[in-house]
């Protein structure tokens, strides 16, 4: 399945490369490389993304998304794909330029400069802005980075430019009406994020949509989650299609949209990557029956009982240990959701300075919460979870 957008064809699976799969963290060994921003990481698992690289090209498919800040994501990519496939007009890379780690144009020479290093590559097909939102949008403004890409793609060094997004729909109407230059638009769309109130997925497509502009989908399976045959609409799919997996129906919603130039997957895994590819190779558009299942189970998902943080944030400021409380309470209700401790949290938790082991029961943030959590003892449910 495969449309034209901005004067080019390809089916509309894309591979993600933020999730790659690693080899065992060796705790009495150097990382492979220095800690980039997110701390020292384990070696990727070369083999095994070499594999799936493989599968993913000889089934037809040609769009791989990475990004600067992605630790060693761009030069995965490069030892992977690029330097194992020298036709280089045979597939598409997307990348992307993160205004945190640029303060000038001399900024954001230098990062695109290492990126072009890090791929080796004569030019990028799909540059994007990346995780523009109100405060970032200011900045992309402030330091002229529209400019910036434009001139790129005039060099002929970009054949496309846009950017990823995570704000409101006001911001996102605002980006569009100032910026109708912008080629696509990456967005968060996926089926439980699709009414909510904090992403409001469905807005967004909307917006994007009003504006004719193409849409490259992030997050179609919520990082995984809702890949998951363990969480309680698993049973809901397998009732109806019992040999399709979670993972084809968050596809599947997906793909039924009008105006989708790619839908990204964040595949860490072989068998994730050919059950993705099977889908896509066999895509069936959904029915009113598949709508209202894919609705009931996004239904059932907001409703599992949890613990009922409005992430208000009352807590934090007031905790001596500095931890980021309603970021460790959305991990621990992701737990009571899935109910599988060996994925509770995944890459999210390492972000977090503080973590759930440091509480020491001082009670400071219970005092401040509006829903009178016993915040304390959340946090020592988490912890054996995902301190090792």
């Amino acid at each position: 399945m495969s449309d034209k957008y901005l004067g080019e064809s390809f089916p509309k699976l894309g591979f993600g490369f933020m999730r790659l799969p690693r080899l065992p963290m060796d705790p009495s060994a150097p990382p492979a490389a220095p800690a980039g921003p997110f701390g020292p990481q384990a070696p990727f698992d070369m083999d095994q993304i070499c594999k799936m690289v493989d599968h993913f090209i000889e089934n037809g498919y040609t769009y791989f998304d990475t990004a600067f800040i992605y630790q060693g994501s761009e030069e995965a990519l490069r030892d992977s794909l690029i330097k194992r496939y020298p036709d280089r007009e045979k597939y598409q890379i997307a990348t992307k330029l993160n205004l945190m780690f640029a303060n000038d144009k001399k900024g954001m020479e230098e990062q695109f400069n290492t990126t072009m290093t890090r791929l080796d590559t004569p030019y990028i097909d799909f540059y994007l802005l990346h995780g523009l939102g109100k405060d970032s949008a200011k900045k992309a403004e402030d330091l002229g980075a529209w400019d910036y890409v434009k001139g790129l793609k005039e060099e002929g060094k970009v054949k496309h430019y846009g950017f990823s997004f995570h704000g409101s729909p006001d911001d996102l109407e605002d980006i569009l009406t100032k910026h109708p230059d912008a080629e696509f638009v990456q967005l968060q769309l996926n089926y439980l994020d699709w009414d909510s109130e904090d992403v409001q997925s469905r807005k967004l497509y909307e917006i994007a949509h009003a504006h004719n502009t193409p849409i490259a989908v992030m997050e179609p399976l919520k990082g995984g989650k809702l890949a998951s045959e363990t969480f309680p609409p698993a049973a809901d799919f397998k009732a109806v299609e019992p040999n399709d997996s979670s993972a084809s129906w968050g596809l599947r919603f997906i793909a039924d949209l009008d105006g989708i130039m790619i839908i990204l997957s964040g595949m860490s895994a072989y068998d994730q990557l050919t059950d993705n590819v099977k889908t896509f190779n066999a895509l069936k558009p959904l029915n009113d029956t598949d709508r209202a299942i894919i609705a009931a189970a996004a239904e059932t998902v907001r409703k599992f009982q949890s613990v009922p943080c409005t992430a208000c944030n009352y807590c934090s400021p007031n905790c001596p240990q500095k931890i980021n409380i309603p970021a460790l309470i959305g991990i621990y209700n992701e737990y009571l959701l899935y109910k599988d401790p060996t994925n509770v949290g995944g890459h999210m938790y390492n972000f977090q300075p503080a973590k759930a082991k440091d509480c020491i029961s001082c009670g400071a943030c219970v005092e401040h919460c509006p829903q009178n959590i016993d915040i304390p003892d959340v946090l020592a449910k988490l912890s054996p979870l995902v301190d090792k």
